[in-house]
């Protein structure tokens, strides 16, 4: 009798690992964003002290039904008004039961209307989503474009003045924060300093619809190079020294030694035999790209002024606009987790050596 297979019961195993996977990310959504509701509940201020602050300054004179609220300068509000303001928010309702409601909305693909743009939530996030994913992939690229080859020839390297220098480099860019970057280059390139080779910030250019298509690209391009190397500075030095060392270990390996007894050349060997097993620590961060193109960078899209994902949280932050942070907090979770599973796939798919047993 012929003997089965092993591939139908390995395919087996790998897919009851994913399947086990996905199904922890609804409880690992639920614990998060169940402990950001708490906290939301618990820091000082919201929507309802937000609402009565600028009612607060438009008490001058300039509203009638603002100054009405006010009396003797404090706020006068109605009870009924105050009571309709915290159960539209659910601040009548215990921590339980209203993450429960949101929660239940949630399942409808419900995330609110944010307080501070009076638009669903869901809007907003799909309206930045392309900016994010066009910053967050161009860092990406530029990262894996620089530090790879780099890091292959450090480890080739390994000990010359070349590989000295480069690290001094690369610590210095592990050093610097991406936004920390992006602000001394902004103060050094942009406009109003000495050289005035970039903009201050922004997407475009005001008016850019009206350009020509060739003036399009430039201009895009113009207000893309100091961010995107803000974005990449992130991952510079960490990539970098993951593929020198990865390199440096495959080349001492027994195979190729032996490749290079057998008359190899050196660059053969490093390029056919040790750069292949080099790369595979490489592929678990190509699962981290959607978080990346998703979350963008809180503080660089601060710094540049570019309404992305990262802008908006910021600036949901500082508003307390509960709804947006929720909402944000929602899709960059599930979004990390599932980067987080695509990794696994693609480091099994790299390595043979790898079982989910």
């Amino acid at each position: 009798m012929r003997a089965r297979s092993p591939a139908p019961r390995l395919s087996a195993t790998v897919a009851a690992y994913f399947a086990r996977r996905l199904l922890l990310v609804v409880p690992t959504l639920i614990g998060i964003t169940l402990a950001v509701f708490c906290i939301t509940r618990l820091v000082p201020g919201g929507p309802i002290d937000e609402v009565l602050r600028e009612l607060h300054t438009e008490s001058g004179g300039e509203s009638a039904a603002a100054s009405a609220l006010f009396v003797g300068g404090r706020v006068d509000i109605p009870d009924e008004l105050l009571d309709a303001l915290r159960a539209h928010y659910r601040l009548d309702q215990p921590v339980l039961t209203a993450y429960t409601a949101w929660l239940g909305d949630l399942v409808r693909l419900d995330l609110g209307v944010s307080y501070e743009y009076s638009v669903p939530v869901l809007d907003l996030i799909t309206d930045r989503f392309p900016i994010s994913i066009y910053f967050g992939l161009a860092g990406f690229c530029l990262a894996y474009t620089i530090c790879i080859p780099l890091g292959i020839l450090k480890a080739v390297r390994n000990g010359s003045r070349f590989d000295a220098w480069t690290s001094v480099a690369v610590f210095i860019g592990y050093s610097i924060p991406g936004w920390a970057l992006g602000a001394l280059l902004l103060i050094l390139l942009g406009g109003g300093s000495f050289w005035d080779l970039v903009p201050l910030g922004g997407f475009r250019s005001a008016g850019w619809q009206e350009l020509s298509a060739v003036d399009k690209v430039l201009d895009q391009l113009h207000h893309t190079l100091v961010p995107v190397l803000a974005y990449a500075a992130g991952s510079f030095a960490s990539l970098t020294v993951l593929t020198k060392n990865a390199l440096l270990e495959n080349l001492g390996c027994a195979y190729v030694r032996a490749a290079r007894a057998r008359g190899l050349s050196r660059r053969r060997s490093v390029v056919t035999h040790a750069l292949r097993n080099s790369l595979i620590p490489l592929c678990t961060g190509l699962g981290s790209v959607l978080g990346v193109l998703m979350a963008g960078s809180y503080l660089i899209e601060r710094v540049f002024n570019i309404h992305g994902i990262g802008y908006l949280g910021y600036s949901s932050l500082v508003d307390r606009d509960y709804a947006v942070v929720m909402g944000i907090l929602v899709f960059n979770t599930l979004l990390a987790l599932t980067g987080n599973i695509l990794s696994d796939l693609l480091y099994a798919r790299a390595d043979p050596r790898v079982r989910f047993d």
